[in-house]
């Protein structure tokens, strides 16, 4: 097994979310190191900020006057905030990824999302056009140089890892990754027309998991029609209307219109578009 590429500071305290969230990374390209809760997390980072490449939040986990401190002082990271409850409050900066508590199947990919998202609208942006011609770099600067290197990136576009793609992962891991998605998608469809906060934490982390593990297209639709059917016949034995869940449509075209926008701009427009990487866009189930 090859040594993780990031390294992840872990400031979550719950020790039952600590020990699932580490479950999650286990075996991956990303080691968890969990940091003293009883420590400054602003002095513990500055002084190994070299150690580190991104960083796992617990949401309400970082007062305001911490959270300043730690932008003051450069210390801006990839970050993946667990939820509790969906809430749009931004908890570290506006790259973030929220994941909900429930789904730590997910981490790994949510936290390639969460790189993806830095490099696009983080610190290291601005951080690389000062950077030009100084002899000594920000730590933005060489952040964003360290992350690009170690994932393969070309620009701010992004190499998948084919080891997690869905449909090489062991068959438990799977059918784990399939459940949790599927209890992804109907937090979204439950929460579609009622809870626009909800409703966007489950669209995001659908997304961003359907994007980074493969998932054909015909998976999503399956996992689409096999919830909407079980609702259709849970309103039919109670007795309730079912005309209303055709609404639902949009719910999917939602999902597949997010995916397709991940899978554009994952190809650089100067960089032919290979073909493997509009296989999971085709109706063949690997």
């Amino acid at each position: 097994m090859p040594d993780p590429a990031l390294t992840i500071a872990s400031l979550v305290q719950d020790p039952n979310l600590t020990e699932a969230s580490a479950s999650s990374l286990r075996g991956g390209r990303y080691q968890l190191v969990p940091l003293d809760h009883q420590s400054d997390p602003v002095a513990t980072l500055d002084q190994r900020r070299e150690e580190f490449d991104a960083l796992l939040l617990e949401q309400g986990t970082l007062t305001p006057t911490t959270q300043r401190a730690l932008v003051e002082r450069g210390l801006l990271l990839p970050a993946v905030v667990v939820m509790a409850e969906a809430s749009d409050q931004v908890e570290f900066h506006d790259a973030e990824v929220h994941l909900n508590a429930d789904q730590l199947e997910q981490l790994s990919y949510s936290f390639d999302a969460a790189v993806s998202r830095f490099l696009r609208r983080g610190m290291p942006a601005s951080g690389m056009l000062t950077a030009v011609g100084s002899a000594n770099p920000p730590d933005a600067w060489k952040l964003a140089n360290r992350l690009k290197d170690r994932l393969g990136y070309l620009g701010v576009y992004y190499k998948r890892d084919p080891s997690r793609f869905l449909r090489n992962l062991q068959e438990d891991e799977r059918q784990e990754l399939l459940q949790s998605l599927t209890r992804t998608y109907s937090q979204l469809l439950i929460s579609y027309f009622r809870d626009p906060t909800t409703t966007n934490q489950a669209l995001e982390n659908f997304v961003n998991t359907a994007f980074f593990s493969d998932l054909p297209i015909t998976r999503t639709v399956e996992i689409h029609m096999n919830l909407i059917d079980g609702f259709w016949k849970q309103l039919e034995l109670e007795g309730h209307k079912k005309d209303f869940l055709q609404d639902y449509r949009l719910t999917l075209l939602d999902v597949m219109a997010h995916l397709c926008e991940m899978y554009r701009r994952s190809i650089p427009a100067d960089v032919p578009i290979p073909e493997a990487a509009v296989q999971p866009l085709t109706l063949e189930i690997p």
